[in-house]
């Protein structure tokens, strides 16, 4: 049977509507029964709550106020912005900023393309890098510079998602069974450091506090196990 042109038009149509909808629905969870808000809530609270201000030799030195028009693009549900400084005067200062959003939201708020739309010109084109962390496990981040007026950025960001730490090419599809995700951007300016000082900074940063705030994390997921139900006395 011939298919008229219109018809095959259609049809292509639908199919791209169907698998949209389907895409969709595992990135809300719409059919599988999840509280996806109350998910999400509790991920932006442990977030809050437990991003270590102390990590190794890593203190918070500041608080760095964030755009709310940069937090409403990245969807956040919560949000940490801070300083850090090393315990020795020859590693420079960071900054880490870590966001609590959806997969989807997540994803399309990357380095690439909001530096840019600030100004920015991409110097090191991103790249993805394994980086051993404290505790002998890995994880994936991407890093990559940015330059404006002389000025060179150095950034890692990284999604944290159930215990592991990944940098997914194509994050809203991998990643899309994940209620919440955690997204950290860690950066340095290193405009006048010597080569590679600034990201070997970036590393040893995130060596150090992504144990520290999973085991955190871990920690409260136990705490949370063992507590009596609220409609329940303590023994």
């Amino acid at each position: 049977m011939k298919v008229s042109a219109g018809a095959a038009t259609a049809l292509a149509a639908g199919l791209i509507v169907v698998a949209t909808t389907y895409l969709h629905g595992r990135m809300t969870d719409r059919w599988t029964g999840r509280n996806v808000t109350a998910e999400l809530r509790r991920s932006a609270t442990l977030l809050t709550n437990h991003f270590p201000r102390e990590a190794g030799e890593w203190r918070a030195d500041d608080e760095i106020a964030a755009d709310p028009k940069e937090l409403e693009r990245a969807g956040a549900v919560g949000y940490v912005s801070r300083s850090y400084k090393h315990a020795s005067a020859d590693v420079p200062p960071v900054a880490a900023f870590v966001v609590c959003a959806t997969p989807h939201e997540a994803s399309g708020h990357t380095p690439d393309r909001c530096y840019p739309g600030a100004g920015f010109e991409i110097g090191e084109t991103e790249h993805r890098e394994t980086i051993k962390l404290a505790d002998g496990r890995r994880a994936e981040a991407f890093s990559g510079t940015f330059r404006k007026s002389g000025q060179t950025l150095r950034v890692f960001w990284t999604y944290g998602v159930n215990g592991a730490w990944v940098a997914p090419q194509i994050a809203r599809i991998e990643l899309a069974d994940a209620a919440a995700v955690h997204k950290l951007y860690v950066i340095v300016d290193e405009t006048e450091l010597p080569a590679g000082v600034g990201a070997r900074a970036c590393v040893d940063f995130l060596q150090q506090a992504l144990p520290t705030f999973d085991a955190a994390i871990e920690r409260s997921g136990s705490e949370d196990a063992e507590a009596p139900e609220a409609n329940e006395p303590a023994a």
